[in-house]
């Protein structure tokens, strides 16, 4: 069974991620977290973290043995990068690309094993469950909700809610209702509307 996660938006290049993740690709869970334990790399501590997340998913969700896990598949893309700049000389600008990396962990077994019992299957049993205590019950018609529902008077209606009121009453002419005193145009229209000489 593949089990996958993924760890995205971590702060350092993938190219300073790559040469760690090279060495413990299709390694043993285990070995693999030994190896990553004497690396003196910031990224061997962001690959771990991710790893062991991965582990306990695994455990957890699928009663699968630490022992028996290995790293499948491994891999960095590229994050989004922030864009900066410093003063360079001669008033010029230097670009300065602050990257980020996704880093994506497919773990697996080396021996299939036969229990597997994932958690969509207890979801499952749970949705079913909850189906089961709803037909019990009555169900109450749409028709019978909207009758039963009466509209609040003392509540204020909103700007949107006059407007549609007004336009459902016939009341709202296009030009009629607007106020000739204030000045709708702008600046440019009211140049170009002038007569050229």
């Amino acid at each position: 069974m593949k089990i996958s996660v993924t760890t995205k938006h971590l702060k350092m290049s993938p190219k300073k991620m790559r040469q760690v993740v090279a060495v413990i690709r299709n390694m043993d869970v285990t070995d693999a977290i030994d190896q990553l334990n004497f690396i003196p790399r910031k990224a061997s501590l962001l690959i771990l973290k991710t790893l062991k997340s991965g582990i306990a998913n695994a455990q957890h969700n699928f009663n699968l043995k630490k022992e028996n896990l290995f790293i499948k598949e491994i891999f960095v893309n590229q994050g989004p990068v922030l864009k900066r700049f410093t003063s360079k000389a001669f008033g010029r600008v230097g670009d300065i690309h602050k990257r980020s990396s996704d880093l994506t962990i497919f773990l697996d077994e080396r021996v299939a094993s036969k229990n597997v019992k994932p958690i969509t299957q207890k979801l499952e049993k749970v949705v079913s469950e909850s189906q089961a205590k709803e037909e019990d019950k009555p169900m109450q018609t749409i028709s019978d909700e909207i009758s039963d529902s009466k509209p609040n008077k003392d509540f204020p209606k909103s700007k949107g809610q006059k407007i549609f009121d007004v336009h459902r009453e016939g009341r709202y002419k296009p030009g009629g209702n607007k106020d000739k005193s204030k000045n709708t145009g702008g600046t440019l229209k009211r140049l170009f509307n002038r007569k050229s000489i």
